[in-house]
């Protein structure tokens, strides 16, 4: 499942056992821990014409000294993305482990929107649909407020088989609702940039990205539009919106997880409008649950079906505190008819001539791809992880479309994919052995490739 062009002194293993997995964690957390100053920073960015309010957490020993140093020569910069369902707290279990453990100075990012700004605390309050039939929606600017007469609430059941049935918020033209929806692509790009020339001055660090999840095709995305990003740490990290459209066409609704045969191998293309917030339910980590308890217990899973519900549940009310929103699916899943319209939709807002609306369409089209070509910065290594009951990365995805695409970038980057023998796409959820998760042997995997070449090209 490798692509290595270019030898280096490190090479990751292909699968590491369970039982290597326990021993790497214990050792891990059984380091002594340095002193961390932890600090939020909220920043403005302006983009398309609009202000938005970006917030990131960083985490980076007290002394600055002592922050790593890569086999280059230059500091250790994490940048971290969550998944579609967070914001920077989801990231801090293993970006505290990156900076306690290893010394690394590490920032989490929030996608734009998702910080609930209207509290020090950042906790979303209530649930993400209201008992009048109102839902949660994004806080793109301080102060601003998206008010139920800006969308429509639908429910969509043509997804049924993987989402259940899924609510969506419609934003009606003639909105900020609708025109934030338009613009933030660009927003987040911009966003991102500004975080890394903040907190990873370039010449003093290299950057490496991790995106869980949805998170993943954005940090692929802005891989070539930032000079120091050196590499992609990429664990449960879903990859290049074009890649992952095809992922998706590949593995229908289980892949092959503990024996099950892939399903729906050709699906329709997914079509969700620019427009369109898809609000996040119990039912998402039902369709999470399901796998793993199947990779880990078997079918006898289904037995317990009701603790199961009561697991699921339980973890909702736990974690509807994060935003649980998400509208990526137009970059994660490459579809061009919804990246297009919002592009057009931006430029009739601004009054753009027709070239420079032109320009913005391609320029929103490129973003579930690498840049190739005269002056294209090349994709740098990535190392993939995967946990052993992912329900969305299975080593057979990898093999037959993720690797194999990849190697049609040109020029072809260099990657490697890494099973791990626990876990699961949470991949900091604990399990017998694993207080954190594999996240803590993960983050000594990558820093190890880091500082012994793997990443230097």
């Amino acid at each position: 499942m490798n692509i290595a062009p270019k030898q280096t002194q490190w090479q990751p293993p292909s699968n590491i056992s369970r039982e290597e997995t326990l021993a790497r964690s214990e050792a891990v957390l059984a380091m002594p821990d340095l002193a961390l100053r932890e600090t939020e920073d909220i920043f403005r960015i302006h983009a398309l014409g609009l202000d938005w309010d970006m917030g990131v957490k960083v985490y980076q020993p007290v002394d600055p000294m002592r922050i790593a140093r890569g086999a280059d020569g230059r500091r250790i910069g994490i940048f971290l993305l969550h998944g579609g369902s967070g914001d920077y707290k989801s990231m801090e279990p293993i970006a505290r482990v990156f900076a306690q453990k290893f010394g690394c100075k590490a920032v989490a990012m929030t996608f734009p929107g998702r910080l609930y700004l209207n509290d020090p605390g950042r906790d979303w309050p209530g649930d993400t649909i209201n008992s009048d039939g109102t839902v949660r929606v994004p806080i793109w600017r301080k102060g601003e407020c998206i008010t139920p007469d800006q969308y429509e609430v639908v429910r969509d059941t043509s997804m049924r088989l993987r989402y259940g049935t899924r609510t969506v918020a419609r934003a009606k033209p003639g909105t900020i609702f609708y025109d934030r929806m338009a613009a933030w692509p660009v927003a987040f790009e911009e966003g991102m940039k500004d975080a890394m020339r903040r907190h990873f001055p370039e010449g003093e660090y290299s950057i490496y990205l991790t995106g869980h999840s949805t998170g993943g095709p954005m940090v692929f995305m802005i891989s070539q539009r930032v000079p120091n990003v050196a590499g992609m740490i990429a664990v449960e990290n879903s990859p290049f919106g074009f890649i992952q459209e095809e992922q998706h066409n590949w593995s229908g609704a289980l892949g092959k997880v503990a024996g099950f045969e892939r399903v729906n191998k050709q699906k329709a293309p997914r079509t969700d409008p620019f427009n369109e917030l898809y609000i996040r339910t119990w039912r998402d980590r039902a369709r999470y649950a399901g796998p793993e308890a199947l990779g880990q217990e078997g079918p006898q899973a289904l037995m317990r079906l009701p603790w199961l519900m009561e697991e699921i549940l339980d973890s909702w009310d736990k974690t509807k505190a994060r935003s649980q929103f998400k509208a990526e699916y137009v970059i994660t899943h490459n579809i061009r008819g919804s990246l297009e319209a919002a592009a057009r939709a931006v430029a009739v807002r601004l009054s753009m001539a027709e070239a420079d609306m032109q320009r913005l369409v391609q320029h929103y089209l490129g973003f579930p791809f690498p840049q190739t070509g005269p002056g294209a910065k090349p994709v740098p290594p990535v190392l993939f992880c995967i946990s052993k009951d992912s329900r969305d990365h299975s080593p057979d995805v990898y093999r037959e479309v993720v690797v194999p695409m990849f190697a049609t970038i040109d020029p072809a980057p260099k990657v490697c994919v890494t099973q791990w023998g626990a876990g699961v796409h949470t991949y900091h959820k604990s399990e017998p052995g694993l207080p954190l998760g594999i996240a803590p042997p993960v983050a000594e995997f990558y820093v190890r490739a880091i500082q012994e070449g793997y990443f230097v090209v």
